[in-house]
């Protein structure tokens, strides 16, 4: 067995503030087998007589935090241990979080789907309604699918091989046939009904019928709509483009969108419609969904023309902050210039900090991050950046 460790310097002869986060990588080179326990099971061993052999000078620091990744080899997978919490002087706590490095050339078919379904997430759902010459309608989900292009209004979906056994489905069939089709988007109120549509039903059964859903007549091409759903896309079919020959290859379903039908209920005052009232559902990996609704909804401010400062402008003190993670860093980033001290700047929880601390500037610094953090929480951007700026 070897291991190896990279240790931060400052780490085996200071002392270091209370809540600063190390790294320290830990090599395992080869695979090793201890009394049936494998080097997963041994990882927390490895760290304790490494943390033992620094002899850490922060023995009466409780709760100091670093991070450790224990890197080994297992079936092939590259796995990491981190985090790992020091208690006391001889307590500590082991957080696992093991990571993989697949090589997908190495997986079966069925396991890339199943891995890539699951990361590539939440997927919005094509309900694709088709017909084929002899006027058998069809109407299957599909959740490989999404917008492409405004100008020319394109949308694709992909009805891919099975996996199983490399047959085509009906909807694939049906618009080389007739390249035509009707995408109906899901919404909550019917993801179940949408569900049982996905039935591996005989190519003359009528969907619309087993799922409970009604045929409404379409403007400008032949399949019909489902009425139910409030957001409903009549497409010619540009191009289909298929990506291989085996199972679970996608055929890309190039559409084209001619007309829009929106219900009325998902407008809002501008008759624009209103993220708020479609109640979107999306597919994840396996049997999971998730519904898009006020209580997931959040903004984002998108800097379309004017530009943030980014990460590179920010002050080190800030950018390299123990407390704040990416996602408040960019919010500070965003901002399109530098920001100032600003003397009409008031908020007594900032001066009572200031006062508090006056002695101790380092546990200042801390708490000041630590309240810009809970500003940009509730998107206070302005606010935390005054508060930033103070040690200034």
């Amino acid at each position: 067995m070897v291991v190896r460790a990279k240790v931060p310097v400052e780490l085996i002869y200071k002392e270091v503030p209370l809540g600063k986060k190390y790294e320290i990588d830990l090599l395992v080179e080869e695979e090793v087998i201890i009394e049936n326990k494998s080097v997963e099971a041994m990882a927390p061993i490895f760290i304790f007589q490494v943390v033992t052999y620094l002899r850490l000078y922060h023995q009466k620091k409780l709760g100091y935090l670093i991070s450790f990744n224990v890197q080994y080899l297992k079936d092939g997978f590259r796995r990491i241990v981190n985090n790992f919490l020091i208690l006391s002087e001889t307590h500590f706590l082991i957080f696992f979080a093991f990571k993989m490095i697949l090589n997908l050339k190495e997986l079966t078919p069925s396991d890339i789907q199943n891995y890539l379904q699951h990361a590539v997430a939440p997927r919005p759902i094509c309900f694709a309604s088709t017909i084929d010459l002899s006027g058998q309608v069809n109407l299957s989900p599909f959740s490989f699918f999404n917008l492409f292009s405004s100008n020319p209004p394109i949308v694709i979906f992909s009805p891919a091989r099975r996996v199983r056994d490399n047959s085509t489905k009906h909807t694939l069939q049906n618009v080389l046939e007739v390249p035509e089709v009707v995408i109906n988007i899901v919404d909550y109120d019917m993801v179940q009904q949408t569900s049982l549509a996905s039935c591996e039903y005989d190519k003359t059964i009528n969907e619309f019928e087993k799922a409970g859903f009604t045929m409404q007549p379409a403007s400008v091409v032949i399949p019909p709509m489902v009425k139910e759903s409030k957001i409903k896309l009549e497409c010619k079919v540009v191009e289909v483009k298929a990506l291989g020959t085996e199972g679970g290859a996608g055929n890309l379903v190039i559409c084209e969108v001619l007309l829009m039908h929106i219900n009325e209920s998902i407008l809002d005052e501008n008759e624009r419609i209103d993220q708020t009232k479609i109640n979107h559902v999306a597919r994840l990996g396996g049997d999971w969904y998730c519904k898009v609704d006020k209580g997931s909804l959040f903004k984002v401010p998108k800097p379309n023309v004017q530009l943030g400062i980014g990460f590179d402008v920010l002050p080190k003190g800030i950018r390299s902050s123990s407390f704040l993670t990416g996602n408040e860093l960019a919010q500070l980033a965003n901002v399109t210039e530098m920001p100032f001290v600003d003397p009409r700047f008031h908020d007594d929880k900032l001066k009572n900090i200031i006062q508090y601390y006056s002695i101790d500037p380092v546990e200042m610094e801390a708490e000041l991050h630590r309240y810009a953090k809970t500003l940009l929480a509730e998107a206070r951007v302005d606010e935390a950046w005054q508060v930033l700026l103070a040690l200034n």
